[in-house]
C-alpha cells in the first residue's frame, strides 16, 4: 500500500489514522452525502474539515485531490487492487462507498439502475436548483434587486419538490421500500432547502407531503443525523 503522504493534500491535512479512508468535507448539502454514506456503512474513515467559507477548498493541497475545488473528496488507501484511490464528486463517492461496502445499491440490475437514475436527478436537478435558491434567497444573491433570477429557482425549485412527491407516492424510499444513496443523495439537500435555506415558505414545502414523511423518516435514521453533523461546522 503506497504511502498516504503521495498525496499532496496530506501536508495540509495529515493523516492521524492512514489506514482509514480519509474524508475531505465540511457540513453542507453536498458534503454530508459523504459522511451520512460513510455512517451508515460502518466504514472505518478519518474526517479533515475543508472551510469552503475561508478558500480552503482552492489551495493548491486541496485542488491535488479535486481539481475543481469542491468538497467532498475522499482517499481510500485500500482501494480498488490494494491501491490508493482519490476521489471527487459526491454521486462518485456514494456509488464507490456503496461498492466497496456492498451497501445501499441494490444487487438486482434492474433496481440498481434506478438507484442511480435518482442519484443522476440529485446531482443534476436537486443540487444545482436549490443551492441556486439558496444563493438569491440567503446568500450573496440576496442584494441583486432583479427578482427575476429568485422566481426561476422559485418555481424550478417546486417543480422538482413536485417530482419527487410523485415518486415517494406509496414508496417508503425513493426507489421503493429500500433504502439507497439515491436517499442518502437526497435527504440533505431537502432538509437544507426548509431549514438552513429557509425557502419552505417560498416552495410551498407544506404542500409536498410525501416529502415531508420521507425526510422524516430519513432525519429518524441515528446514522443521518450524525452525518449531518460532520464535520463540526467551523
Amino acid at each position: 500500500m503506497a504511502e498516504l503522504s503521495d498525496f499532496p493534500i496530506t501536508t495540509r491535512w495529515p493523516a492521524r489514522h492512514p489506514e482509514r479512508i480519509q474524508l475531505y468535507s465540511m457540513p453542507t448539502p453536498n458534503g454530508v452525502k459523504a459522511s451520512i454514506m460513510l455512517e451508515e456503512t460502518g466504514l472505518d474513515y478519518e474526517v479533515h474539515l475543508v472551510d469552503i467559507t475561508t478558500g480552503q477548498s482552492h489551495t493548491p493541497e486541496f485542488l491535488s485531490l479535486n481539481p475543481n475545488g469542491k468538497i467532498p473528496a475522499i482517499i481510500d488507501p485500500d482501494g480498488p487492487g490494494g491501491k490508493p484511490l482519490g476521489l471527487f464528486e459526491s454521486g462518485a463517492i456514494l456509488m464507490y462507498l456503496a461498492q466497496k461496502s456492498g451497501r445501499f445499491l441494490p444487487a438486482d440490475p434492474a433496481l440498481r439502475w434506478q438507484t442511480i437514475q435518482w442519484v443522476f436527478f440529485q446531482v443534476g436537478s436537486i443540487g444545482p436548483m436549490f443551492g441556486q435558491l439558496g444563493y438569491f434567497k440567503k446568500f450573496a444573491g440576496k442584494d441583486i434587486e432583479d427578482p427575476r433570477p429568485l422566481k426561476r429557482y422559485v418555481a424550478e425549485s417546486r417543480r422538482l419538490l413536485g417530482v419527487l412527491d410523485t415518486q415517494l407516492e406509496g414508496r417508503t424510499w425513493l426507489v421503493g421500500e429500500e433504502y439507497t444513496i439515491a436517499d442518502i443523495a437526497t435527504l440533505g439537500w431537502v432538509n437544507s432547502l426548509a431549514d438552513f435555506y429557509g425557502a419552505g415558505e417560498l416552495t410551498g414545502y407544506a404542500d409536498f407531503t410525501h416529502v415531508q414523511d420521507w425526510l422524516e423518516r430519513g432525519l429518524a435514521r441515528p446514522a443521518v443525523q450524525r452525518g449531518l453533523q460532520i464535520p463540526p461546522a467551523p
